[in-house]
Order: structure tokens, then sequence, then C-alpha cells
């Protein structure tokens, strides 16, 4: 006669008294059925590189050249291809090269992280050009030559990858994306190098500058460090104030009037007079003189003359050496006006 089985001492589940529960379960949207485990994000605020002196040491490490374009996240799902903004604007009309690439990829659903660019003839990411293919600041041009340098994947067939590490990351993406080629989506490849020898090479051959990622760091949303960036000339958002008139400059435009974030507050840190093209010089104006205001929105001592004051609404892109002792840009250049859309914003300090 077999015997009945032994009770345990103690419930196996806890209170034996006690309902059993189930862990909840995430709700599941009914447009993507197929996907398995995690739904779909509309949107993934990009991680973003901090600013440092010298590229980081040590093992843990990843380094990539710095690209000099827009920021675009490229959702491939269900029902097509949709290319986001940084500041989460739908351009997927904007780059149709990139969007039909995206098709052809070996995926059900992802979330590709990159940088459009558009490269000059010898092979370097130009931002004037790339803008110019878009018709401009503002312009609705639809840009075939631009490419996408994509350098991470943050979800991939129903599986949200934010929380995997970095080096995971790349190993699958390396498997989507392949290396090289002419196509409009190529893989921002990780160069295995000394931080410090790879900067100088980046500079000596006139980029922009270099990347370097934690190895082990999860994707967050925002500087938090995990990235980094190296730059060979400074290059940064400023916000223009006023600008300085003259009858002999393109666009009647001697300098503009620049200010920074502190604190809260902007604060005037210099102007710059080089840079402008013509076209450029004439668009600008044109921009500016929709925004006149009698004052300034800044505290400003300096003894120019002939000063047109403006509301803080146009973010230029101004490369620089350094700053001076009394906190103004030394050796500024214009390189352009930032696109609304991009969400640059404006440099702090």
């Amino acid at each position: 006669m077999t015997k009945p089985p032994r009770k345990p001492s103690q419930p196996l589940l806890g209170d034996a008294d006690a309902p059993l529960r189930s862990r909840p379960r995430r709700r599941r949207d009914p447009a993507q059925s197929q996907l398995l485990l995690d739904p779909m994000p509309a949107r993934i605020d990009p991680c973003l590189a901090l600013l440092k002196p010298r590229p980081p040491k040590g093992p843990q490490w990843a380094y990539e050249v710095k690209w000099d374009g827009y920021r675009l996240a490229i959702h491939i799902e269900p029902g097509g291809v949709r290319i986001l903004t940084r500041g989460g604007h739908d351009w997927t009309d904007r780059f149709p090269a990139i969007a039909a690439q995206a098709k052809r990829l070996p995926v059900s659903t992802a979330i590709l992280d990159g940088e459009a660019v558009v490269f000059d003839e010898l092979g370097r990411s130009d931002f004037g050009k790339l803008q110019k293919s878009l018709g401009g600041r503002g312009g609705k041009r639809a840009s075939w030559e631009s490419v996408s340098m994509v350098f991470d994947v943050l979800y991939l067939d129903g599986h949200d990858l934010t929380e995997t590490e970095f080096t995971a990351r790349r190993h699958l993406l390396e498997g989507i994306v392949p290396a090289g080629g002419e196509e409009a989506i190529r893989l921002s490849e990780e160069i295995e190098a000394d931080g410090d020898t790879l900067f100088r090479i980046a500079c000596e051959h006139g980029l922009e500058g270099i990347i370097a990622k934690d190895r082990n760091s999860t994707y967050h949303g925002g500087r938090g460090g995990e990235w980094q960036k190296i730059k060979c000339t400074h290059s940064d958002g400023f916000a223009i104030v006023g600008y300085q008139r003259s009858s002999s400059a393109f666009g009647n435009i001697r300098a503009l009037l620049l200010a920074a974030r502190k604190g809260g507050q902007l604060v005037y840190v210099g102007s710059v007079g080089t840079g402008f093209k013509a076209s450029q010089a004439l668009e600008l104006r044109a921009a500016m003189d929709k925004l006149k205001v009698s004052a300034p929105a800044v505290k400003y001592t300096g003894q120019r003359k002939n000063l047109i004051w403006i509301k803080p609404k146009l973010v230029a892109e101004i490369e620089y050496r350094a700053w001076t002792h009394d906190g103004k840009l030394r050796h500024p250049a214009y390189k352009g006006l930032r696109d609304p859309a991009e969400n640059a914003g404006i440099c702090e300090i």
C-alpha cells in the first residue's frame, strides 16, 4: 500500500491560507500582437555625451569617431519606418534613402540610434553640407545623400535593450548593420586604439573628435557620463541676443552677440563676426528682424555701436578655441543656425 506524501513542515509558498498571486503582467499593444516580450516604446530619450577635455583611460572604454550631424532614432515597426529627431519630431520624409534602407535590414522590429551625416570629398562629416541638403534651417527638402551612422540598438524583435550593457548591444548591432559599404545606414565602428592616440589622429585628419563609451553601461537619457565626447575644436550652441549692423558686411551683419546659460540665466559671452557666407547672412538677417526688441535679454556693458537686440529664440552653432579669463569666447566662428527640431539647446557654463 502506497504511503501518502509527508506534509512539509512549512508551507512552500508562504502562508498556506493566503491567496496565491502571479507576477503582474504588462498590458500588450494589440497592434504589436507578435511581440512576446516588451512592447515597443514610441520614443526613447537619447543618451548624450558629456564633454571632457581628454579621453578616459581603462579597458572598460570603447572609442568611436564623433560624427557632426543630426541625431536620429530609426524606428522599424510593424507598420513601417519612423525616423525621429533628438527632440522627437518625425523627419521620416526628409531622409528617404535612410528610411528605404531601414526596411531592408534583417529585423522585424528595432530602434537604432545614430547620426545623420553628409560627407565631404575627404570622407569627413560636414554639418554645413547636411543642412544644405535639407534646404537650410527650416527647409523641407528631402536629403537623398544623407547617411545614418548607427552606433546603438535600443530595441530588437520584442526585446527592450536599454537595461542591457553596451557591449552586448554592440554585439547585436554588428549582426544587423554591416560595416563599410555605400548603404544609407552604416555601422559607426568601434576603433581598437588607445584613447589619446585615436584623439590625436582624429584631430590630424580634421575630424570633429571622438566618443568614449563605458562598455558596462546601460542606456539612459541625458548626460550621465556613461558616454563622453572629446572635441578637437570646441563647438556649442549659443543664443543670439542681438547683432551689430554694418552697411558693408553680408546681410548688413558685422557681428552677432551671443549668450550662454549660467545658473538658469542668460549671460553675454561675446560676439562672432567670421564664418558667414552671403546666403547664410541674408537668411539670418531675415530671421533676426522678426525678433527685434527694445532691450537686451542679457546684461551688456560693451562699447559697440549700431546694436539691434532680438529675442533669444535663435541658436547658433559656434566653433571656438577656448574661453578668455573674463568668460568670453576666444576665436569664435559661425557655423550655422541649429534647427529647433534638433533640440540642441544652449551651452551651459
